[in-house]
């Protein structure tokens, strides 16, 4: 589980990884990860019913059984999708280093573990590093 800060666009949060196919509320539930209380949580859809004690917890709405969604609900969902794809796009930075997405076949203990923070500092030291350009 990977939580990203949208505003500096950079991983802030690695849980330990999980064998198998965990499911993701069950990982979020088990670390107990604490938030700051003025913080903005937006959730992907496999966090249904996870409600940390946060100011505000952001989800899109999904449509209703033999029914559609208000105009409203589309704009929210537009907006939400906006920041999707910015923390789609930090967890492709760290799927550059390819160990991360190849099958890593050492298996001595915390070495998948080792792979995906080595992975993740890069992407947030080239973030950090990157040249901003200046606007004309």
């Amino acid at each position: 589980m990977v939580i990203v800060n949208t505003r500096g666009q950079r991983i802030g949060y690695l849980s330990p990884t999980y064998p198998g196919k965990t499911h993701e509320k069950k990982i979020a539930d088990e670390e107990g990860i604490s938030y700051p209380p003025e913080a903005t949580l937006y959730k992907d859809t496999g966090f249904q019913g996870y409600e940390p004690a946060v100011k505000k917890t952001c989800q899109a709405k999904k449509k209703p059984p033999r029914g559609e969604l208000t105009e409203a609900e589309k704009r929210a969902n537009r907006k939400l999708a906006q920041i999707r794809v910015k923390v789609e796009h930090d967890l492709a930075g760290v799927k550059r280093s390819r160990i991360v997405k190849d099958v890593l076949r050492n298996t001595k203990d915390g070495v998948s573990d080792a792979v995906m923070e080595a992975a993740c500092g890069l992407h947030n030291v080239r973030g950090e590093n990157r040249k901003r350009r200046l606007k004309t």
